[in-house]
């Protein structure tokens, strides 16, 4: 097993999302590893229902380029991240570990461009009455409090949605790190977010950063 020569415990397999789903809730894993594409129950709700279950677990997503649309649908229910079913081991088992300190794989630049992406197809749909091409069919978009955040939090959450990290954040505003962890942890605590992806995700949803945009 590959996570296993390197050092990583797994204590469960499943074959399909159903599967999956009771394994979590027997097992209460630190993080899950999903393919998208599942039989039985697709990977999408396999892992909306996963995280229902236990809020403290995280799911890594696995998908192909012709999967591309359902990763703004799967950072949106709180997936911590996705990488792509060709990924290498060494980058399989440290994308393991990152999402299991409380961070999110937003690191490789596809991940942005997929989110760019269908956050426009998200505003287009809105906007002609057609329905949400990127998100799950039932699901809600989220209520945003961003009312609730200060100046300075909103400046940061529209570098988090450029995918700045603390260090760059730091450089950007001239802050300590030790500063910009303090405001990102007040920007999840008033919004209700879990981490990094989803705060990509609200920056987009809410307008705050447009596709396209770059830090100054």
């Amino acid at each position: 097993m590959i996570l296993t020569a390197r050092g990583i415990d797994v204590v469960g397999e499943a074959a399909d999302g159903v599967e999956a789903v009771t394994a979590a809730r027997e097992l209460r894993p630190d993080v899950v590893l999903m393919d998208i594409r599942m039989p039985n129950l697709d990977g999408l709700e396999a892992a909306r229902r996963i995280l229902a279950q236990d809020p403290h677990c995280r799911v890594l997503m696995l998908t192909t380029f012709d999967l591309d649309r359902y990763v703004y649908a799967a950072l949106s229910l709180g997936a911590s991240g996705f990488l792509l079913k060709d990924v290498t081991a060494a980058h399989l088992a440290a994308a393991v570990r990152l999402v299991d300190t409380g961070d999110a794989l937003l690191a490789p630049s596809i991940t942005r461009r997929l989110v760019e992406r269908f956050a426009t197809a998200t505003a287009t749909s809105t906007s002609t009455g057609d329905p949400d091409p990127a998100r799950p069919p039932g699901t809600p978009a989220a209520p945003r409090r961003l009312h609730a955040l200060t100046p300075r939090e909103l400046e940061v959450l529209a570098l988090l949605g450029r995918g700045l990290s603390n260090t760059e954040l730091a450089g950007a505003l001239t802050l300590s790190e030790a500063t910009v962890k303090t405001h990102v942890a007040r920007i999840f605590a008033k919004l209700g977010l879990r981490d990094r992806a989803q705060a990509v995700v609200v920056a987009y949803e809410t307008g705050l950063v447009t596709p396209g945009s770059r830090p100054d």
